[in-house]
């Protein structure tokens, strides 16, 4: 089950409890602190009858989120793009239907108000974005001041940019393995299985095993086609340690930008915004979820818990992952269950865990607390985050 599990008695309670209950069949977890692994465990069981392991290559849905914003992020260090560049200066034909105002840290902070572009995950990468380019904002929507959580539509339109500023040319698949997994040492890491590694990997694949907590034979997920389609939103997969790899570059000195660029892309870019699909009052720094349990602790979708630092910042994957950093402890953990049991049940799962892993570490919460303390609002989540 993994060295020093014993230490983390609280969270591994947590995630037994869910296995008993039904949310799950089994989950891994990682966690560091100032770089130093604590905890790389597999519980319960990857598939029914096959056993979880800590190289199980899980999806990790919109915890990858973070992976193309760094992308981003390198490309603005570069001298590539400018955070407010209009999209269409790189895809002119993003402009159609009057989203030529639209910037790149609208995408990133989920202001840009084209939430939801139909498109199916077998079309073709030409048709998906043109798809999205012909899009017209939503009604009323004030660029840079409403927001709304893009599933997947704006995520599109990033890594379009990537591959259009690419001086290779290389896709954004290509992008990300040469430039972010492989200095990282993610190795097992993919945002699309080749049919050849698709059927290699056999019993090393996981696969979402519960939703709204009964049994499953498969969702669409884990079929064929979408494990081989690339969905920069959402798609990547890999053992969960290879995500905590990604959190500790963005706390350490070995680092693929620069300490200023990761102090950018993880503060405060949108504050006190209520957030339309969430339906929450959620801060986002450019890709990440900053720290917002000032505007409810136990409402908050896909917070990190009762402990965590102002400073704290992540990505959820829908009911089922989450990745996160603490700058204030030096903390990683990144969790994947491999059951949804639905956003209550799932946001309830991830909080008790989170706070659990802080107990278990003897951390608590300083006493400084982040802009806006006291707001108050809804609870509900999207699907698919």
């Amino acid at each position: 089950m993994g060295e020093h599990s014993s230490r983390f008695s609280g969270a591994m309670a947590v995630i037994e409890d869910g296995i008993r209950d039904g949310l799950h069949i089994g989950a891994q977890m990682y966690v560091s602190q100032h770089g130093n692994p604590l905890v790389d465990i597999a519980v319960g069981d990857a598939k029914p009858g096959v056993a979880m392991a800590t190289d199980t290559i899980m999806l990790w849905l919109s915890s990858c989120k973070p992976i193309t914003a760094v992308a981003i992020a390198k490309m603005w260090q570069e001298g590539l793009l400018e955070l407010d560049d209009p999209v269409a200066k790189h895809i002119p034909e993003f402009a159609a239907k009057g989203k030529q105002e639209i910037t790149i840290r609208h995408l990133l902070t989920h202001t840009g108000g084209f939430r939801w572009v139909d498109y199916a995950f077998d079309q073709d990468w030409e048709t998906i974005i043109a798809n999205i380019c012909e899009a017209r904002p939503e009604p009323r929507w004030i660029f840079g001041r409403t927001s709304g959580y893009h599933l997947h539509s704006s995520w599109f339109i990033l890594a379009e940019i990537i591959q259009r500023m690419d001086s290779p040319h290389r896709t954004f698949e290509q992008y990300v393995t040469n430039e972010i997994f492989s200095p990282l040492g993610m190795n097992d890491c993919y945002y699309a299985l080749s049919p050849q590694q698709y059927n290699q990997f056999g019993d090393r694949m996981g696969k979402l095993a519960t939703t709204g907590g009964k049994p499953i034979k498969a969702i669409q997920f884990d079929s064929p086609e979408l494990c081989m389609a690339v969905v920069p939103g959402g798609s990547c997969r890999g053992p969960i340690r290879q995500l905590g790899r990604f959190y500790e570059m963005l706390l350490s000195r070995d680092k693929l930008i620069s300490p200023q660029t990761i102090e950018a892309i993880t503060a405060r870019h949108r504050t006190g915004l209520y957030d339309l699909t969430f339906q929450h009052i959620v801060d986002w720094g450019l890709g990440f979820i900053v720290n917002s349990s000032q505007y409810g602790e136990q409402t908050v979708p896909y917070g990190f818990g009762p402990h965590a630092s102002p400073r704290a910042f992540g990505h959820g994957g829908s009911q089922s992952s989450a990745g996160m950093a603490d700058p204030e402890y030096g903390l990683v953990v990144a969790v994947v269950f491999n059951g949804m049991p639905g956003e209550k049940a799932h946001n309830r799962r991830i909080r008790a865990l989170l706070k659990a892993i802080y107990e278990d570490l003897q951390l608590s919460r300083p006493s400084a607390a982040a802009p806006g303390e006291g707001a108050e609002s809804a609870s509900t989540s999207p699907q698919n985050a």
